[in-house]
């Protein structure tokens, strides 16, 4: 369970500490906002692409092999960013380090499934705590680091996460079983086909094309032929991907899915929504605390601190409740708490006292706690047992195309720099967001009770 959870909390501990390193990197290679947030795209998507794809891959190679082979990516990557020639090589590194930190998350949970046998769900529920604390832990974390060495330090902290991990699991995890027959001698071929590797690139391609079109046009103030090509291309090969992902045999995103079980697509859908609003606030109130009022990295990493805390303390009494009244009344609350919240937000200005910053973010903080325990509840209510493994990846694809869009959000409505002018905007659309999900928690309503139903016959 050590050797797994260290390993499975680089990955959301690496996205969040970057939120409060944002002005740092700024001043230090000389960027606008819009450049900079490409730290935070790339590795989301690095993400997105790599879980399904090691999860299908620890298949054929082994998950202790994956595992292990992620540390030893995550370490090389953690130890070389720091040293990083430019910000592009600074990219280029967080891209590497992401793809080996999902390794670990693709397979973590399936090596405690295989060879944890008693206490299943309390194991699986540890681990889960692992990586939302490690997500709302992350900013404190990262304040005081950079206050403390700079921004290398949030780099150099994953090496003894690392090295503990590596060295539990080398000893502890158990070597993988020999592969179902046939699957000795598959070629490279047959595991490209395996993973659906014309859908990666085609999904990767359009959604980086869409990205550069959207964020370079904001950066620049006006739209270009240029911008209007690449916008379209990037269309014409998400069209394409959803062409090649329906005819698939083995789908990178299983489409069809979605139409089969509307109530788990809904679900997906307000995840999405969820994390869209939590990762905005993740990377737009660091940079609105540092920019905007000029407090120090470690005084915004406390600040934040409310926000983890109050996340952390509300999950378990929130598996209490949902465990006696479903899913739906606690996710309910939050959205509820997040619209009180965005309207609080909106209404900050650039004297608002620090108290308020900080209530409001405990706020936040209740309200996160109830959608970690409460979504997942959703999940588990309406994905059938049959294509749970399925599911499960479409419900990590929805939390990292959240985070994708929040990033997008944020730099569509600040452009090439986070003033305050452009943050009260994203309070007032974030407001909107949370009343959306009060929305769509209630119209799903009659889906929960069909499942019900169901399941009392």
């Amino acid at each position: 369970m050590i050797s797994v959870g260290l390993g499975i909390l680089i990955n959301p501990l690496n996205s969040s500490m970057v939120s409060v390193a944002i002005p740092r990197l700024q001043q230090v290679f000389q960027l606008d906002f819009t450049v900079v947030s490409w730290i935070i795209f790339t590795f989301y998507i690095a993400s997105a692409v790599a879980q399904p794809v090691m999860g299908k891959s620890s298949d054929l190679f082994g998950r202790r092999k994956i595992f292990l082979t992620g540390l030893v990516v995550s370490f090389a990557a953690s130890l070389a960013a720091p040293f990083s020639p430019s910000f592009g090589w600074l990219i280029v590194f967080r891209i590497v380090q992401s793809i080996g930190t999902s390794m670990m998350i693709a397979v973590g949970l399936a090596i405690v499934r295989i060879h944890i046998n008693e206490k299943q769900a309390t194991a699986i529920s540890v681990l889960t705590l692992f990586i939302s604390g490690a997500a709302t832990i992350g900013p404190f974390i990262g304040g005081v680091l950079i206050s403390l060495w700079d921004w290398p330090a949030i780099f150099f902290v994953n090496i003894p996460f690392v090295t503990a991990s590596l060295l539990f699991a080398w000893r502890i995890i158990p070597k993988d079983e020999p592969p179902q027959s046939g699957e000795d001698g598959m070629s490279f071929r047959r595991w490209l086909n395996r993973i659906d590797a014309p859908g990666v690139l085609l999904f990767t391609a359009g959604l980086v094309a869409l990205l550069v079109c959207l964020l370079s046009a904001k950066s620049s103030g006006q739209i270009s032929l240029l911008h209007v090509f690449v916008g379209l291309f990037g269309l014409v090969l998400l069209a394409a991907f959803v062409w090649h992902e329906l005819k698939a045999a083995s789908p990178f995103i299983p489409l069809r899915t979605f139409a089969e079980y509307p109530a788990l697509t809904w679900v997906n859908v307000e995840f999405m929504v969820v994390n869209v609003f939590y990762y905005a606030l993740l990377f737009g109130i660091p940079s609105y605390l540092q920019t905007v009022r000029h407090i120090s990295e470690f005084h915004t990493g406390m600040l934040m601190l409310s926000l983890g805390l109050c996340s952390l303390g509300t999950s378990p009494l929130a598996g209490r409740w949902i465990d006696r009244s479903g899913p739906r009344p606690a996710l309910l609350l939050s959205a509820s708490l997040m619209s009180l919240g965005s309207v609080w937000m909106a209404a900050w200005s650039e004297t608002s006292p620090v108290i308020g910053v900080c209530l409001a973010l405990a706020v936040f903080g209740v309200s996160n706690g109830l959608n970690n325990v409460g979504m997942q509840a959703a999940f588990f209510q309406t994905a059938p047992k049959e294509i749970i493994g399925v599911a499960s990846g479409i419900f990590s694809m929805s939390r990292y195309l959240g985070a994708i869009l929040s990033s997008l959000l944020i730099g569509v409505v600040m452009g090439g720099t986070f003033s305050f002018a452009g943050f009260r905007p994203l309070g007032m659309i974030l407001a909107v967001i949370a009343l959306f999900l009060v929305f769509m928690i209630r119209r799903r309503r009659n889906s929960d009770q069909q499942i019900d139903a169901a399941q009392e016959l």
